[in-house]
């Protein structure tokens, strides 16, 4: 295996162990999620936005905004500041 082989496969399993860690230490089920508007920082939104302005996660513009929205667990959106509509 020449260094260029070497170092393909070296980034190509970092980015499987990260990927693969992220999932795994994911202490919420998705069953046991919610969507919570108004607060996601400005591009760490999980989805399209409720007003249709983007259709894409990690596109909000600014933090806080009531038509961006984050997967959290059931219950805490509200505890966290957020409403569970987007409207």
């Amino acid at each position: 295996m020449n260094k260029r082989q070497a170092l393909i496969a070296a980034a190509l399993a970092g980015v499987y162990a990260v990927s693969n860690g992220a999932a795994a230490h994911d202490p919420v089920d998705k069953a046991e999620k919610e969507k919570c508007y108004g607060i996601a920082k400005a591009g760490q939104n999980d989805c399209a936005s409720a007003n249709g302005s983007h259709s894409c996660s990690g596109q909000a513009s600014v933090d806080k905004a009531p038509e961006e929205w984050k997967y959290v667990a059931k219950g805490t959106c509200e505890k966290a500041g957020g409403k569970l509509s987007g409207k």
